[in-house]
């Protein structure tokens, strides 16, 4: 290790390979703190390659935890996290709209590293208590279209840096992996990233799979659909740039969208706008996110119809229902 290190800060590069035998020594442990800490400042300090990151995700679906839940066609509604904006939980709420909208949700998700409230948090917040039993999963998905997967259940490297991440307190290649090993690999992603650079990166990479994927950066620097700004969609039918105001909302200000000092608030929040009580701008950005999450699983489906479908599920209380029915199921 000593060796890799000293090469890495004279800015030499990975390849996948070794990128892979690094990632699976940490996870068995064979890497001291002190070591996992100096090794993720590396990437702190220059961006991480392309081949750094496949070869990272590699081991981490390598060693994951096996979930079948294929019967399902299920979509993960995820951000990267790590934009330090310190939002409330958008995508995780975006899960219950969609999957109150009646499509199934697998959402992969771990305790905030870098923000106050990641959607493990708010989720073990309601009472829940993570599983990884397959039966359970799949009762959850079938009982209320949602199922949740807690990161260090799944992966065993997530587990063991989760300390260093936790005292680093800033965003590391952690993030960027979080999205990329939902241990089910499931059909449809909605993927959230901080910048362009690493849309482009998820981009390549989910072209060499059959994901049905849309990868969103609003161009402020939000890893979702913020409405703050105008945001980046890349899909397998392009790229393009997209304005709130051509999806029917008002543009909302950082200010609408933070989160709060404690996990206890982010989760008020949270439940506020599945209650259909929340701000208009809180509203408004989880909706667009569950509309871009419907839309990718069913691309024929005008982004309109797809707004509207999100709205229903909110108006409803159906998103709200499928929150209790999974409190229920999973606690």
């Amino acid at each position: 290790m000593k060796q890799i290190l000293n090469r890495l800060f004279e800015h030499d590069c990975l390849d996948r390979a070794e990128a892979r035998e690094i990632m699976l020594r940490i996870s068995r442990g064979e890497m001291s703190e002190s070591q996992i800490a100096a090794f993720i400042t590396v990437f702190l300090m220059r961006s991480i390659t392309i081949e750094e990151l496949s070869g990272f995700r590699d081991a981490l679906l390598e060693l994951r935890v096996p979930v079948d839940l294929s019967e399902f066609p299920a979509i993960d509604i995820v951000g990267t996290g790590g934009d330090n904006k310190n939002t409330f939980n958008i995508s995780t709420a975006a899960c219950f709209v969609v999957a109150g909208a009646g499509y199934h949700v697998v959402k992969h998700g771990n305790y905030g590293a870098s923000s106050v409230s990641g959607a493990s948090n708010v989720i073990e917040a309601h009472g829940v208590r993570f599983a990884s039993d397959t039966d359970i999963l799949r009762k959850s998905l079938d009982r209320c279209g949602m199922a949740f997967l807690h990161a260090q259940f799944f992966n065993p490297a997530m587990k063991r840096v989760a300390p260093v991440r936790k005292a680093l307190a800033v965003r590391t290649f952690f993030n960027m992996l979080g999205p990329l090993v939902n241990p089910c690999l499931p059909k449809y992603q909605m993927l959230g990233v901080y910048n362009l650079k690493l849309g482009r990166m998820y981009n390549y990479l989910y072209q060499q799979t059959d994901t049905e994927y849309t990868i969103v950066n609003s161009l402020d620097g939000y890893d979702e659909i913020s409405l703050t700004d105008d945001f980046k969609c890349f899909s397998r039918t392009g790229e393009n740039i997209v304005s709130p105001e051509s999806l029917g909302f008002s543009r909302s200000t950082e200010a609408d969208l933070y989160g709060g000092e404690t996990v206890g608030e982010a989760a008020r929040i949270f439940d506020r706008v599945l209650d259909g009580t929340a701000t208009a701008a809180q509203t408004n950005t989880v909706v667009a996110n569950a509309a871009y999450a419907i839309h990718t699983i069913d691309r024929a489906k005008p982004l309109a119809e797809c707004i509207d479908a999100a709205q229903e599920s909110i108006r409803s209380g159906k998103a709200r229902r499928t929150l209790e029915r999974f409190v229920e199921i999973n606690s």
